[in-house]
C-alpha cells in the first residue's frame, strides 16, 4: 500500500506505544516518517529518528527546520508523546507536578500545532495556502471526569479543545489543514509499566481492562489505525472533531476505579 507516498509525517512520542505502532502503519502506508522523541526508537523502526523535547520551542524550531530542509515538506504531525506526571489528587498536586505535566501533556502540543502550521504551509503548489493533517492524541480523561490524577485531566482537556481551535482557524484562512483529536481509554503501553511491575502485567491487564464494557484493554495498533485513517486524504471532510476510542468507557455510568489512560 502506497497511498501516503511522497508525503511527509512527524510522530511524537513516536519510539514506543501508540507512538510506535503510528510510525509503522504510517510507514507502511508509504510515508516518509521522523519520529521524534526524547528516548531513543527501536533500532528497527521505520523511517529516520529525531531527539526532540516537545516541551522546547527550540526544539521545534530545529525538527521543523530539519524536516523541512531534509525531506522539503511536511505534511502530517501526530502530536502523541505525552505523561501521566503522577497520580496526585487536587490537594496532593505539587506545583513542579503541575507544570511538568502542562508543559509536556498541553504546552507541547500547542507548540507543535504552532509550528506545524507554519511548516504546512510551505508544502505543496499553491503556497502558503496548502494541506495537511494534525492528530493530537488526548485521552478519555478530557471527556470525563475524575478525582486524579489532576494535572494530567487539566492538560488532556486542554488538548481537546486547543484541537478545535486550530481547525477553525486554518479553516478560517482555507489553509487546508485540518486538526482532529484522538481520546484512547486504557492501551497496553509503557506508561502502565509501574503498574505491571507492581501486580504482575495480565493482572494488571485484566484489572484496567474490566472497567471497560469491551471487557479489555486496547492494543496500541488499534489507536495507530484510527490516527492513520485521520491522518491521511481518507478523512478529508473532517476537522475539528474528537475520536473516542474507549472500548466503551464513556458511553454510560462511570465505574469506579481506573479510567484508562494514554
Amino acid at each position: 500500500m502506497s497511498e501516503l507516498s511522497g508525503q511527509v509525517a512527524i510522530v511524537t512520542g513516536g519510539a514506543s506505544g501508540i507512538g510506535a505502532a503510528t510510525v509503522a502503519l504510517l510507514a507502511e502506508a508509504g510515508a516518509t516518517v521522523v519520529t521524534a522523541d526524547i528516548q531513543p526508537a527501536a533500532k528497527d523502526a521505520p523511517g529516520r529518528f529525531f531527539t526532540h523535547d516537545v516541551a522546547s520551542e527550540e526544539s521545534w524550531r530545529a525538527l521543523l527546520a530539519d524536516v523541512l530542509g531534509r525531506e522539503g515538506r511536511l505534511d502530517m504531525l501526530v502530536n502523541n508523546a505525552g505523561i501521566v506526571g503522577g497520580f496526585a489528587n487536587i490537594e496532593a498536586t505539587t506545583v513542579e507536578q503541575w507544570r511538568r505535566t502542562e508543559a509536556v501533556n498541553s504546552e507541547g502540543v500547542f507548540l507543535g500545532c504552532k509550528h506545524a502550521v507554519e511548516g504546512m504551509k510551505r508544502t505543496g503548489p499553491d503556497k502558503p495556502a496548502s494541506k495537511g493533517s494534525i492528530v493530537n492524541v488526548s485521552s478519555v480523561a478530557a471527556l470525563i471526569g475524575s478525582g486524579g490524577p489532576t494535572a494530567y485531566c487539566a492538560a488532556k482537556g486542554a488538548v481537546r479543545l486547543l484541537s478545535k481551535s486550530v481547525a477553525l482557524y486554518c479553516s478560517e484562512r482555507k489553509y487546508g489543514i485540518r486538526c482532529n483529536s484522538v481520546h484512547p481509554g486504557g492501551v497496553d503501553t509503557p506508561i502502565f509499566n509501574p503498574l505491571w511491575q507492581a501486580m504482575g502485567r495480565e493482572q494488571g491487564k485484566a484489572l484496567i481492562g474490566a472497567h471497560h464494557p469491551v471487557g479489555r484493554m486496547a492494543e496500541p495498533n488499534e489507536l495507530g489505525e484510527l490516527i492513520l485513517w485521520l491522518a491521511s486524504d481518507r478523512s478529508s471532510f473532517v476537522t475539528g472533531a474528537e475520536f473516542v476510542a474507549d472500548g466503551g468507557l464513556t458511553s454510560g455510568l462511570l465505574r469506579r476505579g481506573p479510567f484508562g489512560a494514554r
